[in-house]
């Protein structure tokens, strides 16, 4: 069974080392040293602590991912999300966002980027019904950054 439990500063450690092995895979594919998770210092992740919501994710009480929220002006945007290699595929992540809409019923509106380049990604986030803003932005060459985001109805 897949639950989400809120993580805080002194979960830092934790996600760090979570967030390090998750997008490890990523970081090998394309050397992106400047903005891939896995090269954030301990630094950067307790600002984002204190600025955003965290959520492991777990999987039959085992920590297997985790997912940040940050507030902004009439959205939600989910920045990072990341599972262990082991757990990926699945279903846990979609399962997550599911229980993660459900957390904030009263916000409509939700965005998140991942990789143009990876198919897989981009499938996985329209299979829940984010749609395509346009936006793409050139991380390095042979990697972009593409934009989603997904309306509720009412």
């Amino acid at each position: 069974m897949v639950t989400l439990k809120p993580a805080g500063m002194k979960d830092a450690g934790a996600l760090l080392a979570m967030q390090k092995q998750a997008f490890r895979a990523l970081l090998e594919k394309y050397q992106d040293y400047s903005t891939n998770p896995a090269m954030e210092p301990m630094t950067t992740l307790k600002r984002k602590l204190s600025e955003r919501d965290y959520y492991f994710i777990l999987m039959d009480d085992e920590k297997v991912g985790y997912i940040g929220v940050k507030h902004t002006e009439g959205l939600l945007c989910i920045t990072p999300v990341g599972l262990l290699p082991e757990y990926q595929g699945r279903g846990i992540g979609h399962e997550a966002l599911r229980l993660l809409e459900g957390l904030y019923p009263q916000n409509r509106r939700w965005s998140l980027g991942t990789i143009l380049q990876e198919q897989g990604l981009c499938r996985f986030y329209e299979s829940l019904g984010y749609k395509r803003t346009g936006e793409i932005t050139n991380i390095q060459p042979g990697m972009d950054e593409v934009g989603y985001e997904k309306i509720l109805e009412n």
